[in-house]
């Protein structure tokens, strides 16, 4: 029998508390699952931290763990719900272009249904005077398009999900296209 792909589950979720992180990532792996998939969660690895190691070296060790899981990975859905700001995490949007630059699929969701500049407060421009682009997609032009030229998709919610980031039927919906690419 052949290995399932593997699929590489980016987002925010490595940031909430080990308990719902958990949770959120068992019921991804389950839909993969479903699916002949395998997911990958960037916590899936076996690193360990001294007391005496410098933050920054950390940080290296954890980028450089999440980059040999996106190389062992075959394609990404991404969590792009607006997190700590108007935008996408700034390390899944990172993991995005890095999969989608190797020519790996990339499909992703998010539970905010305003396009960008709506959500930057529907003007022209910024408090700076800079422009803000319209473009009617979830999130900056640069996201979406490379969703879309990898052959992924971006799916919207329609509704909330039942956790304010997260949605087991959005999920599906990608784990679905996937399926079919």
């Amino acid at each position: 029998m052949a290995k399932p792909k593997r699929i590489y589950l980016a987002g925010p979720e490595v940031f909430f508390p080990a308990e719902e992180h958990q949770v959120i990532v068992a019921e991804k792996k389950r839909l993969l699952r479903e699916y002949g998939f395998e997911g990958v969660d960037p916590l899936d690895t076996e690193l360990a931290f001294s007391d005496e190691e410098a933050k920054p070296d950390r940080g290296q060790r954890i980028y450089q763990a999440n980059r040999e899981l996106m190389d062992s990975c075959d394609a990404i859905i991404a969590n792009l719900t607006p997190f700590r700001s108007i935008s996408a995490d700034p390390g899944t949007v990172y993991e995005v272009g890095y999969m989608t630059g190797q020519g790996k699929p990339a499909f992703a969701f998010t539970l905010d249904s305003r396009h960008y500049r709506e959500r930057t407060g529907s003007t022209g421009l910024d408090e700076l005077g800079h422009t803000i682009e319209d473009f009617e997609m979830s999130d900056n032009l640069m996201i979406e398009g490379g969703i879309r030229e990898s052959g992924g998709r971006l799916f919207v919610a329609d509704q909330p999900g039942e956790h304010r980031f997260f949605s087991a039927e959005l999920f599906r919906r990608c784990v679905r296209a996937l399926a079919h690419a």
